[in-house]
């Protein structure tokens, strides 16, 4: 019988101590309880306010806390004047389970005093900033710093530490077989490549976006950051400009879409492998150590992340859809309709259909045409899960290979022809937009919202493919597509991060009606504890 490889038998061993800790946590502690009817209402408000500002399912609750922080501290984030940021971290806690995003009656009391000990962190270094030349230096930090928070108070109150130890088996093992070509960046010391790697294994396994990353890697550098004394917190106050600089250069480096491409191609076996530790988070050693069981157990959660993939996929794409055609909408009626009444512009019915159906069925197109993993992808999925899990004389090197070297002129010839192809993708758009008879300055407009929406279903297509082990095949289609396509995708990717940073519609939801709307919920909840202790009075 082959035995369980050391990084294999940690694993099992972290994730049984866990279990137990689990249950020897949970006690007859007090937690927190909020009205279910002010529950129901804010819960059914946050889904609402959720498909504005939608970032992914694994990332809703996330998404929620730092709203929440930004709204309770935004209004004291001014750049010319030196006001304090302050938080309480027991309203944040109570509004997090009264949107649904944390269980009712389950979270202990004394989670608050550690959320809390968390923010203080954050608002310390927010409060004592170093002096920067750029007057947008405070909300720039601000917003980077509140993510952050976000990831930290989410860790607090809903630890994931199965995610953690996949994370870190899958980085453990992939250090030890990631080779970069020789004459390919020999520049890039140790510590580059693991912070590289480190990254890619987070994008590639869970699919997290950079404020998680950058949490992780701040814990990564600083082994104490959740509980920094007081002059480590100043030293790192002063230094906070130079390490988010350092942290952008390892988000920036040309290598990191290497690293990401070579560990997504990997990580279907730690995927289910982590599926059927969980199944026995007890004592997930019986399963493991026995290669016929485990294979029973990788085809069962095989064919189950399958069966659900579809459905979720599906989901991601209708609140990708939904967050797009709702601003779509606003755009049109706020600024297009307008703009075109005031330049004496008709804006004819078909136009109205086309601005709102068209990026629709282009979302509803990418999800349709998915399809599941080829039949021989599970043999190679089986056979690859079984290397990791057990122990191996000689590993398998991965490398990361230079590109093909091109002249100056061939480089030259096709960045003129990827200009070409972004030209004529744009004059077919705009051509079938004049027959729509589309005002002329709604073009700029359909086309900013046909290429974000034509990226975000790139980026869910590419999530669907999580299982695939085999290559697909190309054809000429693809080729062609590929042509006229990936420059208006690229587009949406440069469009998508700009978004991020300026929804206009976000910042009007937090601005104009998170704040009455969350104060309406609090009153309804204290109007129901009156309207109890009233009816108490009556025996």
């Amino acid at each position: 019988m082959p035995k369980l490889s050391d990084s294999t038998q940690k694993l099992i061993e972290k994730n049984r101590s866990a279990y137990h800790e689990k249950k020897k946590a949970e006690s007859d502690e007090s937690t927190i309880h909020v009205d279910e009817i002010a529950k129901r209402v804010a819960s059914f408000y946050d889904r609402i306010r959720g498909i504005i500002d939608w970032k992914g399912e694994h990332l809703l609750r996330r998404g929620a806390i730092e709203r929440t922080l930004r709204r309770k501290t935004l209004p004291k984030v001014n750049i010319l004047k030196e006001e304090k940021v302050s938080v309480n971290a027991e309203p944040l806690v109570m509004e997090l389970i009264r949107a649904g995003h944390l269980p009712n009656d389950a979270i202990p009391e004394s989670k608050i005093e550690n959320v809390q000990k968390s923010l203080d962190k954050y608002v310390y270094v927010l409060n004592n900033l170093p002096k920067k030349d750029k007057n947008d230096y405070k909300v720039d930090i601000y917003q980077w710093l509140t993510s952050i928070a976000a990831c930290e108070v989410e860790e607090i109150l809903s630890p994931s530490k199965k995610e953690k130890f996949l994370l870190e088996y899958m980085f453990n093992q992939m250090k030890g077989r990631v080779e970069i070509e020789k004459g390919y960046f020999e520049d890039v010391d140790e510590k580059t490549k693991n912070t590289l790697l480190y990254i890619a294994v987070q994008r590639a396994l869970f699919n997290l976006d950079e404020p998680i990353i950058t949490y992780h890697l701040l814990k990564y550098n600083y082994s104490n950051w959740n509980d920094l004394p007081k002059k480590e917190l100043k030293t790192v106050t002063k230094n906070i400009f130079k390490m988010r600089e350092k942290i952008d250069y390892y988000f920036d480096h040309k290598l990191e879409t290497k690293f990401y491409h070579l560990c997504k191609k990997q990580s279907t076996p730690y995927l289910l492998l982590g599926d059927v530790i969980q199944e026995n988070p007890k004592n997930p050693g019986e399963i493991i150590s026995k290669p016929e069981t485990l294979e029973n157990k990788i085809r069962s959660a095989y064919k189950k992340r399958v069966e659900t993939m579809k459905s979720r996929l599906s989901r991601s794409a209708a609140y990708a859809t939904i967050s797009i055609f709702i601003t779509n909408v606003a755009a049109l009626y706020a600024l297009e309709i307008p703009l075109a009444s005031f330049m004496d512009y008709d804006y004819p019915i078909q136009a109205v259909l086309v601005t709102v159906f068209i990026p629709t069925l282009l979302m509803a197109a990418f999800v349709i045409t998915i399809t599941p993993p080829p039949k021989e992808n599970l043999h190679k999925v089986i056979m690859e899960t079984m290397k990791i899990v057990y122990e191996k004389k000689k590993k398998e090197i991965l490398k990361i290979k230079k590109p093909i070297k091109r002249s100056l002129f061939s480089d030259l010839i096709m960045n003129i022809i990827w200009l070409l192809s972004l030209s004529a993708s744009i004059a077919i758009i705009i051509y079938g937009l004049s027959l729509a008879s589309f005002p002329p300055l709604s073009y700029l407009i359909f086309i900013i919202f046909l290429s974000l929406i034509s990226f975000a279903g790139t980026k869910i297509r590419d999530r669907a493919k999580e299982l695939h082990m085999i290559e697909q095949k190309e054809n000429l289609f693809n080729v062609l597509l590929d042509i006229f396509a990936l420059p208006v995708i690229r587009l949406g990717k440069w469009l998508s991060n700009k978004w991020k940073r300026y929804n206009i519609i976000s910042i009007f939801f937090s601005a104009l009606i998170d704040l009455p709307f969350m104060s309406f919920i609090r009153f309804l909840e204290g109007w129901r504890s009156f309207l109890k202790e009233k009816r108490e009075d009556i025996y």
